[in-house]
């Protein structure tokens, strides 16, 4: 293989901001990249890092780099389907509280299968834990569907449901969003 279709590099944006009877209920931020390079036709090695801030979490931020590898269950036309694993660390800042910083183990799944030439479904899930307090964990679960609007760009329609194990004070652990989007492709 040529080092372009071994070495694949993606990035990821999140803002979400939104009211219900005018007082603001979701504001989130998360942000995502992700180097990928192919180690086999079913494996690879990653190494990544995100970027979390969420006000109804009372997280200010949290920053997770890590690196592992992952393997294709299913890589076919129609339908892909990906695990990995990863270590690394993850700080956490939270209001009235000192940054935190400890190890951390990471989990991903990634499913999407193309109904048709121009639409599919996916489902993601994510899990990270701390190393210095495995009660302390955030999960990310997503499950959507899209249709292509050109080459380039696709519209999709997808359910975010973030959950915080122990988030601070009396904060909300689980918060679910409705997210209608536009994707574009470099």
């Amino acid at each position: 293989h040529p080092f372009s279709t071994r070495n694949v590099m993606k990035s990821t944006g999140l803002y979400l901001r939104g009211t219900q009877n005018d007082t603001l209920s979701v504001n989130r931020t998360s942000l995502g990249f992700r180097d990928e390079v192919t180690i086999s036709s079913r494996t690879f090695f990653f190494g990544k890092l995100d970027y979390l801030r969420d006000t109804f979490k009372s997280i200010d931020y949290l920053v997770a780099p890590g690196a592992g590898f992952g393997f294709k269950a299913v890589d076919s036309d129609r339908t892909k389907h990906t695990v990995d694993a990863a270590l690394g660390a993850v700080t956490e800042k939270n209001p009235l509280q000192d940054r935190r910083t400890s190890g951390a183990i990471m989990l991903g799944e990634k499913l999407t299968h193309q109904l048709t030439t121009t639409a599919s479904i996916k489902h993601e899930a994510t899990a990270l834990w701390k190393t210095q307090d495995l009660h302390d964990a955030l999960y990310t679960i997503s499950a959507g569907i899209s249709a292509a609007l050109s080459s380039r760009a696709q519209l999709s329609f997808e359910v975010l449901d973030v959950y915080k194990n122990r988030p601070p004070g009396i904060t909300k652990k689980n918060d679910v969003a409705l997210i209608t989007a536009l994707t574009t492709r470099f």
